[in-house]
């Protein structure tokens, strides 16, 4: 402590060209930096996993068909389901399985799509299965 008594009691040094800098802006000088933003996003995105789905087998084809056959018959009635569906992933290979549960409004046969009250729309080729009341019959033959 010796060496600094020359120095230890002066008063702190003020710009008299500079204007104080705010606190603030004195801690920004010591935010940590990433020279590659983009990189740990795309280390996150590589380790995401996906589901794969390989179509339906053609016995699942066959109940699938049934179901919205019914679906089909009694669209007026609005009927309550639940579909379980593929949705691709629009980065990597694969995707997930989701399900909507809701009032179906439509079947397409065109453009193969199911339509729900609420506006959702589900390609058929993507459905894994279909659930609800109007099919208790078709299920309990299955």
């Amino acid at each position: 402590m010796d060496n600094y008594n020359d120095i230890i009691h002066l008063p702190h040094h003020q710009s008299a060209i500079r204007p104080r800098m705010s606190n603030r802006d004195r801690a920004a000088q010591f935010a940590p930096f990433a020279a590659l933003t983009s990189h740990g996003d795309a280390v996150k995105e590589t380790a995401r996993l996906t589901d794969n789905f390989s179509g339906l087998g053609e016995d699942e084809i066959l109940i699938i068909s049934a179901k919205l056959q019914m679906l089909m018959d009694n669209i007026s009635e609005r009927p309550r389901i639940e579909v379980t569906y593929f949705v691709p992933d629009e980065s990597k290979a694969g995707g997930a399985f989701t399900s909507k549960i809701g009032n179906a409004r439509r079947v397409d046969e065109y453009e193969r799509v199911i339509i729900f009250t609420d506006g959702k729309i589900i390609l058929i080729d993507n459905i894994v299965d279909i659930k609800g009341g109007l099919f208790s019959s078709l299920e309990r033959d299955i």
